[in-house]
C-alpha cells in the first residue's frame, strides 16, 4: 500500500474503509460521539526528539502500558469543534486558530507539551482530507463532522511528575442537530453543593478532570428533571460562572446582554467570543462582568431579564427555560420557545459556519 504524505502527517489509509453505502447509513440519522470515521491522525512527542512521526491511520485502538501517566495522574486535554460541507461541496471548519490557541493554553496548565498551531491544523486537514465522505452534505440540516483533538500523557511509571511524553490525536463523528424536532428550551439545575472549578486550578483548562467533577451534580440535577447544570464560584457560592460545558447569557428587556467575565475559572468558549462580537454588531450592548444567583432570580421576578442562554460547540446556542434548585425554581420567558434575541443570534452565526452569509470577520478555515 503506497504511503501519501500531506504537510507533516503521513496518510497511510486503511484496506477495509466503510463503504459508500455504510457511510451513507449512519449520515441518515447521526448520533453524538458514537460512530467514528475510518481514520485517525496521531503524532507523538518525548523530551528529547520533540513531535515527530506524525500519520494518519485506522482507527481504532491506541495500545497502552498500564502505567502510563495518562492513568494515574490526569495528564490530558482535548478540543472540540465541527467540519461543515458548503453547498459548493467544499468542507470548512470554524476558527480552528483559537482552539489551537485554547490548546496550548490547556497543555501549559495540564504541564504537557504545546502542540504548534500548524501541526494542530495540518492534523484537521490530513483526516477531514482523507475522511471527507464522512462530512454530510449541506442539505442534512444541522449535521456536521465533529472533530475531537486530544492529547494524553503517554510516559511508563508512576513518579508523580510531569510526564516526558505525550501522543496528540484528532479523532472525528459524524454529528446529528443537536435539537433532532426544533430548538427547545432547556431546564437547569443550580449546584448549590458542588463547584466546577476553584481559583487557581484547572476551570479554565478543556481537561477531563473539570467535566470528570460536574458528572455528580449533573445526575443529581437529572434526578430533577433537569438537562444541564450550573455551577457558581468556589469562593463564595455567589457568582454565576457557567454549565458543565457551555456558557452562559443573560438578556434585558433594554437589550443589554450579560454574560459572567472571564475569571480564570470558566472556559474560554470560542462560541462565546463569537456571540459576543455578533450581539454587538446586532446593536447589543454586552457586558462582561460578574454575575450574581440573586440578580439572575431578582431579573426574573422584575420582568427585566427576558433571556438566559448558554453556548457551546455541540448546541451552539440553548435557550434556557427554567432554573431549579432544592428550595424553589423560576422559569425565563414561557418556558417553551427560544427567545427573538437567541434565535436571531444562533441563525447568524449557523449561516455563518454553513457558508449561506458573507463570513465577515475570517473566521472559516477550509480543510477541503
Amino acid at each position: 500500500m503506497t504511503v501519501q504524505t500531506t504537510s507533516q502527517f503521513a496518510i497511510d489509509p486503511r484496506a477495509d474503509r466503510a463503504s459508500s453505502e455504510r457511510i451513507l447509513e449512519v449520515l441518515e440519522n447521526p448520533a453524538f460521539g458514537s460512530v467514528f470515521t475510518d481514520h485517525m491522525a496521531r503524532i507523538d512527542w518525548d523530551a528529547e526528539h520533540g513531535w515527530h512521526d506524525g500519520r494518519v491511520t485506522a482507527y481504532g485502538p491506541i495500545p497502552m502500558d498500564p502505567a502510563c501517566a495518562v492513568f494515574h495522574y490526569g495528564q490530558e486535554i482535548f478540543e472540540g469543534m465541527k467540519a461543515y460541507r458548503h453547498a459548493d461541496g467544499s468542507i470548512w471548519t470554524f476558527r480552528p486558530e483559537r482552539n489551537a490557541e485554547r490548546f496550548a493554553r490547556s497543555a501549559r496548565r495540564l504541564a504537557l507539551p504545546e502542540v504548534p498551531e500548524d501541526v494542530f491544523l495540518d492534523a484537521l486537514a490530513a483526516l477531514v482530507g482523507l475522511d471527507q465522505e464522512w462530512v454530510p452534505s449541506p442539505d442534512r440540516g444541522e449535521t456536521s463532522l465533529y472533530l475531537r483533538p486530544f492529547m494524553i500523557a503517554t510516559e511508563v511509571g508512576l513518579g508523580v511528575r510531569p510526564s516526558k511524553s505525550a501522543a496528540f490525536v484528532v479523532i472525528a463523528s459524524p454529528a446529528g442537530a443537536y435539537f433532532a424536532s426544533g430548538v427547545k428550551p432547556v431546564s437547569i439545575w443550580l449546584s448549590e453543593d458542588y463547584s466546577r472549578a476553584a481559583p487557581g486550578g484547572t476551570g479554565a483548562a478543556k481537561c477531563g478532570g473539570n467535566y470528570g467533577a460536574s458528572l455528580a451534580p449533573m445526575k443529581e440535577g437529572q434526578s430533577h428533571g433537569c438537562d444541564q447544570v450550573a455551577f457558581l464560584d468556589a469562593v463564595e457560592g455567589t457568582w454565576v460562572e457557567e454549565l458543565g460545558g457551555m456558557n452562559l447569557f443573560f438578556v434585558y428587556r433594554d437589550g443589554t446582554i450579560v454574560t459572567p467575565e472571564l475569571t480564570g475559572t470558566i472556559l474560554e468558549g470560542v462560541t462565546r467570543d463569537s456571540i459576543i462580537a455578533l450581539a454587538r454588531e446586532r446593536g447589543h450592548e454586552v457586558v462582561e462582568r460578574k454575575y450574581s444567583i440573586e440578580e439572575w432570580r431578582d431579573g426574573v421576578a422584575a420582568g427585566d431579564l427576558v433571556e438566559v442562554f448558554a453556548c457551546g460547540t455541540a448546541a451552539v446556542i440553548t435557550p434556557v427555560g427554567r432554573l431549579l434548585w432544592h428550595d424553589g425554581e423560576l422559569t425565563m420567558g414561557d418556558g417553551e420557545a427560544a427567545g427573538p434575541v437567541a434565535a436571531g443570534l444562533r441563525e447568524s452565526l449557523l449561516d455563518i459556519q454553513y457558508g449561506r452569509t458573507e463570513d465577515t470577520h475570517g473566521w472559516l478555515h477550509r480543510l477541503s
